[in-house]
């Protein structure tokens, strides 16, 4: 049962991240969270616990992994930004202390412009695909050097890809595709409650499939 487990957190004080961690709370679920910027503050939960560092030091990474039983991130650029490459260089790090701890499931959320082989986009999807590649050309691409990562990796991971997050706990039908992505936003709340059924549910092991409203 989920609670018996404790998931570690990467991206719990972002935006969509919040969401995640209200519901793990509700959910009376533990949790480890990592907050990298000093001005977040400690949450006054049973359930949670802090640590403070950065995903690209690998010894914060195992500090953040060290009891848990599953990990979920929801890593974004942060404020202030973080390198252009944290993606893959956080996600090589968890993948490591995974191993070296014998965990197994990673769930990870990304934007849909990465591309899998099984992809067969949309005129719309392919636009913001090529947007993001435009306009952020080095982390759209370390977002992609990410999903290569997991895919070369051992673990089971799920790469979720989603459209605008939109910041509200109202929940409307969520539908998931592996080739494309046929909605333009999901809501955090549905977000969050998907990340979380992730962790027992077995359907997207190894897949990358897209979420949305």
């Amino acid at each position: 049962m989920i609670q018996n487990t404790k998931i570690a957190i990467i991206g719990g004080t972002g935006k969509s991240g919040q969401y995640l961690i209200r519901q793990l709370i509700t959910r009376k679920v533990y949790f480890k969270m990592l907050v990298r910027n000093p001005k977040n503050g400690t949450i006054g939960s049973p359930f949670a616990e802090i640590v403070r560092g950065d995903v690209s030091n690998i010894d914060t990474v195992r500090n953040l992994l060290s009891g848990c039983n599953a990990v979920i991130s929801l890593l974004g650029s942060g404020i202030p930004p973080s390198k252009p490459t944290i993606f893959s260089t956080g996600t090589q790090n968890v993948l490591s202390v995974m191993q070296e701890f014998g965990l197994k499931r990673y769930v990870v959320a990304t934007g849909l412009n990465v591309n899998t082989v099984q992809d067969q986009k949309s005129p719309k999807t392919q636009f913001a695909t090529d947007w993001m590649y435009q306009n952020f050309p080095k982390s759209t691409k370390d977002r992609q050097d990410e999903y290569e990562l997991l895919v070369a990796s051992q673990c089971d991971w799920t790469l979720v890809r989603l459209p605008v997050i939109t910041l509200t706990e109202e929940r409307m039908v969520v539908k998931t595709r592996l080739n494309d992505c046929e909605g333009d936003h999901i809501n955090a709340g549905d977000l969050a409650d998907f990340l979380i059924s992730q962790l027992t549910d077995t359907t997207f092991y190894k897949e990358a499939p897209f979420l949305f409203n």
